[in-house]
């Protein structure tokens, strides 16, 4: 067993409340789980109204579906207009690790 993740730094676009900041985080999530089938979910920066942290985790029985999960993941977060990605750390373990 396989698991990836991936942390992305986003500094949002026009943004002035951590109202408008849920309004634009809650479908970027949303993509991110349906297009990528993996777990996404708001990780740090909760406090901060226009930066934000997303972690995207996947669990698969081949290392190279993780990648490519995580791979097609930070694709979508790079093609928003209204976001940008300032940062991405990946990691990857075995179960026999």
């Amino acid at each position: 067993m396989w698991i990836g993740w991936i942390e992305f730094d986003i500094l949002l676009g026009d943004v002035r409340s951590l109202k408008e900041k849920r309004s634009v985080i809650r479908p970027i999530l949303a993509e991110l789980s349906r297009r990528t089938e993996a777990s996404a979910a708001e990780v740090g920066d909760h406090d901060l109204h226009r930066r934000a942290r997303i972690g995207v985790s996947v669990v698969a029985a081949d290392p190279a579906h993780v990648r490519d999960v995580l791979d097609r993941a930070e694709r979508l977060l790079a093609e928003r207009p209204e976001i940008t990605l300032l940062s991405a750390h990946r990691g990857l373990a075995s179960s026999d690790d």
